[in-house]
């Protein structure tokens, strides 16, 4: 007991030092009900074994705070629920003299899958499904909004019985990993269903085989139709910082050429195993100057398309983009155009378009 009391004699006293001189502030937005919320970490009065009390909301808004002086330097931390819940994911790294909003979960890393049947296109006449998986937080803390990765194929992202051959992508695995170790950040993942149209829906006119050319028409759908959809229905970070497209095969010529034709939309774009063959490689033929879009590209050793995958990274990098700013490129060794090595490696993209800590509220 006397131990309790001189660790919340100590948190006060150095508030009060910090309001003083130079202060680190974390803000924790959570609805913690009647339990109350703690900080642990690596200085100071806290540590990874002991918490100190975060300061209480004031009013109705869930907002719990923690300040220290900026003499601590960089400071690693988690909040606690009570005594003994820690939040799930990474640690949060305060620089000194920072202000940080963190909107963290305590329950299980399980997100949950939510499906929007016959969404119609009016860019394209038809009707499709839209499969919405939402991260683990959702439910629990609803201060939180979060970055949206909008991808196509939507039947072979989540479920192996829907998928067309019989093996699903573990988008939503792959996610709740990421999630629970602090790899990646939460994200609400869009799959979009194909339809009976898809060759011509994820291609620019025409290839001189299959032809193809309605791939105007689906990226506006997704533009006009779709992201507003999920923006007004469920709790999104809509600017183009905080929204990607990825997709596979033809959905990742898609991809990338949806997000070259709207970068004030996308800031994030990923083409797994692309078709760049399509149309005697006229997408890489005319890759336009640089936008200011991160661009992933990958390509399996076995029968996938390197050879013209990588023309496609020789033609990016001439119009001056550079490797791990805003390209990558991964090779994959024995990897084939399927879903099974597509989901072996789909963690690359996420992990480089969404790291743990990187998304602002």
């Amino acid at each position: 007991m006397k131990r309790r009391m001189y660790t919340a004699a100590a948190a006060m006293l150095l508030a009060l030092t910090a309001q003083q001189a130079g202060a680190t502030t974390v803000r924790i937005h959570y609805p913690a009900g009647k339990e109350d919320i703690r900080v642990i970490g690596d200085k100071g009065p806290m540590t990874w074994s002991k918490g100190v009390p975060a300061q209480r909301p004031e009013g109705p808004v869930n907002v719990w705070t923690y300040t220290w002086p900026d003499e601590l330097g960089a400071v690693q931390m988690k909040p606690t629920l009570g005594e003994d819940k820690v939040s799930i994911g990474g640690a949060y790294r305060l620089a000194p003299g920072s202000t940080v909003d963190i909107y963290p979960f305590f329950g299980a890393p399980f997100g949950k899958l939510a499906i929007v049947k016959d969404f119609a296109s009016p860019q394209l006449n038809n009707k499709r499904a839209l499969r919405i998986w939402l991260p683990p937080s959702y439910a629990e803390n609803p201060a939180k909004r979060y970055p949206v990765l909008y991808m196509h194929d939507g039947q072979n992202l989540f479920d192996a019985k829907t998928a067309a051959f019989g093996v699903e992508w573990g988008i939503d695995e792959t996610m709740n990993r990421l999630i629970a170790m602090g790899t990646a950040e939460e994200v609400i993942v869009v799959g979009i269903d194909n339809t009976p149209d898809r060759i011509p829906e994820y291609t620019p006119c025409c290839d001189p085989k299959y032809g193809g050319g309605k791939l105007d028409a689906y990226g506006a759908f997704i533009v006009d139709t779709v992201k507003p959809y999920v923006d007004r229905t469920y709790r999104t970070l809509p600017g183009k910082e905080n929204t990607a497209i990825m997709g596979s095969s033809l959905g990742g010529i898609a991809s990338v050429a949806i997000a070259q034709r709207y970068p004030e939309t996308f800031s994030k774009a990923g083409g797994v195993s692309s078709s760049f063959w399509w149309n005697k490689g006229a997408l890489i033929a005319k890759v336009p100057a640089r936008l200011p879009v991160k661009f992933y590209l990958d390509a399996g050793t076995v029968d996938d398309g390197l050879d013209d995958t990588t023309k496609m990274l020789e033609a990016m990098r001439a119009k001056g983009y550079r490797e791990n700013e805003d390209l990558m490129f991964f090779k994959a060794d024995g990897g084939r155009h399927n879903e099974a090595s597509w989901a072996a490696r789909v963690e690359k993209p996420l992990t480089w378009f969404f790291p743990w800590g990187s998304t602002k509220q």
